[in-house]
């Protein structure tokens, strides 16, 4: 049976509800932390920020390139993929028919000296007798890197290379994924004595429909043997004409990165130097080029993204080139030092194919490219995380000495870090790489702040949150490399460039996570990291302005900038603030040292990035579910009140007034890049 509660058990349950609406309202105060941030747009304290400050970083890995950037449809075009000896695979190419109706092989009677495997197809079946081909003829067909994507309205350059015993009468064709839907065709017939030598063939195939899982095939109903080599299908539409997937390239002009390392990475080294990336291999016309398989990453390229292709993708971005090349180093192979020379001389003659003068040997060689202007490398990088190897100090000094020699101008990047200690070697940079947790690369905004001012710069080259804590590109990633970088730009007097990596990843091949722009035969899209290196894009060349940030908490850094835009001429502040804590912040901004004409700031806007939860990530289906949000900065004047969101990257913007103030509520402008 129950009974009333005594005095004391009320008076204790009173005390616990008491101590409880107490636990609440510290709760409450506690979330609601307060900062003063107090920013010196004199610009008398400022310093400036390197022209090279912000840049991208191109591996070839991910397939980010041969399936990706580069815009050739074929897979294994050349047939070299399976290898140099016969007969071989020629994967991803596929039979159409069986071994009734054709025989398939390969063998070595390609009219390309460098790389001699060709496709043979002996079809037994005709268009008459007893064994009749099926009515959509034999083949091969190449579904190119899953799937070729089609558009309606859009038109597509096939070139392959045919030699036949006799007349040839070739179904050349984009078809669905099942060959049963025909989006584009055109028949090559030729008779026997055209066909009897190797001879080139162009078409341009226009699309009657869209398909984003098309592939290429050729097809015939005669009897007879017929080869093909060096099969290539292209949009006619590619990036400045150059070769490059349009909607990738432009995410990387949107970014407007200063300088383009590349093409690795361990790309460069290989597991082996034979499957080391040897630039003169990559150069020519794109029949002769041998391709070689990547043993780091595992897959075929066939390098038609070769060396002049990155140099002309640096030009048409408008960025510095900024070359890796083999130092004799591989991950698993060394060249001694004593015969390392002709290294040496390969990367002089590669300095001289890209800035040399037309009637020299290599510039007389770009110049047949179509490129007789010298392009404007400045920048090499001697190997890449090579600096533990047992030869690399003694090679990078016969790498430094020759192209200091040859090249005085040259800046040249070892793969030391000296951000602790001093090389032991001369160099005009150091590189520092770091791959680690959210909260390790959060607190290391922090890690320039001890580096030496005197010797080398820094180049950060490689930096990205993996594992746990970046799935495959969260907001909690983006959010501590965005602290790391406002901690780089502050230490921009030493650290002189930074970039992300890896830059890109074909969804169906992740060799590495994250990365900052992810896609498929179709779609593209840019993680958190890829947004937060757009908060940065205004960042090269601009000022650093004094500021002092005061707060009692570890997750908040913050950093200003000021800045003329190339387009408008007019002048700009930005303020970046990472909260990188669980609990908003309201943020009291300081705006000190605006001359007379810029008595109140207008046009002012605020960029956040943020999302409900810190692991979110964008998708296919969602590709701007962590995307900046952007909108008008309510507050006027040289105070601003702002409330920061938990776990958020914001930016303001602000418009320097001019003679005549545009006061926020009127039609004044307003601007921001991101």
């Amino acid at each position: 049976m129950g009974s009333k509660p005594s005095r004391s058990v009320a008076l204790i349950q009173l005390l616990t509800v008491f101590y409880l609406l107490c636990q609440c309202f510290a709760v409450k105060v506690d979330a609601e932390q307060n900062a003063a941030l107090v920013v010196d747009a004199s610009g008398a304290s400022g310093k400036p920020i390197p022209e090279t400050f912000f840049g991208i970083f191109f591996e070839e890995i991910n397939h980010a390139g041969a399936g990706g950037l580069w815009a050739e449809l074929v897979s294994n075009r050349g047939f070299e993929a399976g290898g140099p000896n016969v007969p071989s695979n020629i994967d991803p190419w596929t039979i159409i028919g069986n071994e009734l109706t054709i025989n398939v092989s390969t063998d070595r009677t390609s009219c390309f000296e460098r790389n001699k495997v060709a496709v043979r197809l002996e079809v037994l079946c005709d268009s008459e007798g007893d064994n009749t081909c099926p009515a959509d003829g034999v083949g091969i067909y190449n579904p190119g890197f899953w799937g070729m994507n089609i558009e309606q309205g859009k038109k597509y350059k096939v070139i392959f290379y045919v030699r036949s015993t006799g007349p040839i009468n070739l179904k050349v064709s984009l078809t669905d994924s099942n060959g049963v839907a025909k989006i584009a065709s055109t028949d090559i017939k030729a008779s026997a004595s055209d066909v009897s030598n190797w001879t080139k063939m162009e078409t341009v195939l226009e699309a009657s429909q869209t398909n984003h899982n098309a592939r290429l095939q050729f097809t015939t109903t005669s009897k007879g043997v017929l080869w093909l080599d060096q099969v290539s299908a292209m949009p006619t539409d590619t990036y400045k004409g150059h070769g490059f997937r349009s909607d990738l390239a432009k995410m990387l002009e949107d970014l407007k990165p200063s300088f383009m390392r590349f093409p690795g990475g361990c790309f460069v080294e290989g597991e082996w130097l034979r499957n080391a990336f040897r630039w003169k291999e990559t150069i020519g016309p794109w029949e002769e080029r041998p391709g070689h398989f990547g043993d780091v990453w595992m897959y075929w390229t066939d390098d038609g993204l070769g060396y002049f292709e990155f140099l002309q993708l640096a030009e048409d971005l408008g960025t510095l080139p900024i070359w890796v090349f083999n130092n004799g180093i591989s991950h698993n192979d060394e060249v001694d030092t004593s015969a390392v020379l002709p290294f040496v001389q390969e990367a002089l003659d590669g300095i001289e194919f890209a800035r040399g003068d037309p009637t020299s040997k290599w510039g007389r060689v770009r110049a047949a490219m179509g490129h007789p202007e010298p392009f404007n490398l400045k920048y090499v990088a001697i190997g890449n995380e090579d600096c533990g190897k047992k030869n690399y100090q003694g090679n990078y000094l016969k790498f430094y000495n020759a192209i200091r020699s040859a090249y005085p101008d040259i800046q040249m990047i070892s793969n030391c870090d000296a951000s602790s200690r001093p090389l032991a070697h001369p160099a005009d940079f150091y590189d520092y790489h770091v791959y680690t947790s959210a909260n390790d690369m959060f607190t290391r905004a922090q890690v320039f702040n001890r580096a030496s001012r005197d010797g080398p710069k820094a180049f950060v080259s490689e930096y990205a949150v993996n594992g746990r804590d970046a799935g495959t590109g969260s907001l909690l990633a983006a959010l501590a490399e965005a602290g790391f970088l406002v901690g780089l730009e502050k230490n921009s007097d030493i650290v002189h460039m930074i970039s992300y990596a890896p830059l890109f990843v074909n969804a169906n091949n992740r060799r590495w996570n994250p990365d900052a722009i992810v896609f498929n035969s179709f779609q593209s899209y840019g993680t958190p990291s890829y947004w937060v290196q757009k908060f940065f894009s205004e960042s090269s060349g601009a000022t650093l302005l004094n500021s002092s940030l005061q707060t009692t908490s570890f997750s908040l850094v913050a950093s200003a900038i000021s800045w003329q835009d190339s387009a408008d001429k007019k002048n700009y502040i930005r303020i970046k603030v990472v909260n990188f804590g669980s609990t908003g912040v309201n943020l009291e901004i300081s705006v000190n040292g605006l001359d007379q004409y810029s008595a109140e700031l207008s046009g002012a806007t605020k960029t956040v990035l943020t999302s409900a939860k810190v692991m979110d990530e964008n998708s296919f289906s969602q590709p701007k579910k962590v995307a900046p949000m952007q909108s008008a900065l309510q507050t006027a004047g040289k105070d601003i009140n702002v409330a920061l969101p938990p776990y958020s990257f914001s930016s303001f913007d602000i418009l320097k007034a001019s003679n005549t103030l545009e006061m926020p509520g009127s039609d004044s402008p307003t601007r921001s890049s991101i």
